[in-house]
């Protein structure tokens, strides 16, 4: 027996061929009564739609490429779980690609999906955000920039308010009597690092504090980097009594840092990361951080998605404000003293 068709289900429920492809499209100018046999009698026929021969005729291949920085990363895994959970409720399968978290690579994945021709892109932590307008203006396929702040034209974007997030992830240690508090940022985010520094610099001057530039150190968002920052910190002649990191994972290397120079956190040094992935809360201590809604991000930017593909024309940029959550890597400042690491 060959493939079974549409023009099969039709000649068996006698009614037509169009018919058969408006409900299995789910147009609701069908009757619900008649979806609703066709759809069953589709299911017991176990019938399989031709993506080849369907793309043919709406122009429209039913996929959506994400680019993400790193396939190993915990919050993209998150994020992609939702994208892909809602895009296959409506019908729509995924494509996965690592930009290795390199500009170049990002560009080019995104031209291999216009080529594979996805009807929409997501990209997460876009490292070249600038340039997707002039990359809009010659493609019809929508692209939503996921945790990449980058706004006009035709660009879509959903994002953590950094700014805010920061300034309140600092406000807490501030209130818990710390003066000096370091931030360690991530030079490889040219937008995201700057802003959760100023968030940070924000915090202290409302309370009066300056900004000292010997309190701030650069890692690469991962904890290798987080773990040399710290080291810079811990070697100042006054290190920092607190320490707000760019991400969790940075402040994951920072709290092995602490740990490896004999030193106690919180009881030393209170540390506040960002993001708040599953392995924070199983951290000794447990890491307070900014709670990002990655979930609700991933549905939001597919919502955004699946109403271009309607038609909307409207631009779409949503902001998350990020939650404090606070466990046990925080404590009121220590008395004052010059720390002494234990080598």
């Amino acid at each position: 027996m060959g493939e079974l068709t549409i023009k099969d289900i039709a000649r068996a429920i006698h009614v037509s061929h169009s018919t058969v492809s408006r409900a299995l499209n789910h147009n609701p100018i069908v009757r619900p009564e008649t979806a609703a046999r066709i759809h069953e009698l589709a299911r017991k026929m176990d019938y399989r739609p031709s993506a080849v021969g369907r793309s043919l005729v709406t122009r429209r291949t039913r996929t959506i490429g994400i680019v993400v920085t790193s396939i190993a990363d915990p919050f993209n895994a998150d994020v992609v779980s939702e994208v892909e959970s809602l895009a296959n409720q409506h019908g729509y399968s995924i494509l996965l690609a690592n930009s290795d978290d390199e500009p170049e690579r990002e560009l080019s994945v995104v031209h291999s999906f216009q080529e594979r021709r996805v009807d929409g892109i997501l990209v997460m932590a876009s490292r070249v955000g600038t340039l997707y307008a002039s990359l809009l203006s010659k493609t019809t396929v929508p692209i939503v920039l996921v945790n990449s702040q980058q706004g006009g034209g035709r660009l879509h974007s959903v994002a953590i308010d950094n700014v805010t997030s920061a300034r309140k992830a600092t406000a807490h240690l501030i209130e818990l009597g710390h003066r000096r508090i370091a931030y360690i940022g991530n030079q490889a985010r040219v937008q995201a690092d700057p802003e959760r520094a100023a968030g940070y610099r924000q915090a202290l001057r409302e309370a009066g504090l300056r900004p000292r530039r010997n309190l701030v150190a650069f890692g690469d968002g991962k904890p290798e980097g987080g773990l040399e920052a710290m080291g810079k910190l811990l070697e100042l002649p006054e290190p920092p009594t607190a320490v707000f990191c760019y991400n969790d994972m940075s402040a994951f290397g920072a709290l092995r840092m602490i740990q490896k120079s004999g030193l106690r956190v919180p009881h030393d040094i209170s540390i506040v990361g960002f993001d708040d992935l599953s392995l924070a809360s199983y951290m000794n201590p447990p890491l307070t951080t900014i709670r990002q809604p990655r979930r609700e991000m991933g549905r939001r930017a597919t919502e955004i998605l699946l109403k271009l593909f309607e038609g909307s024309r409207s631009r779409n940029a949503v902001r998350f404000e990020g939650e404090l959550v606070v466990r046990e890597s925080t404590a009121a400042s220590p008395p004052s003293r010059k720390l002494s690491p234990r080598h």
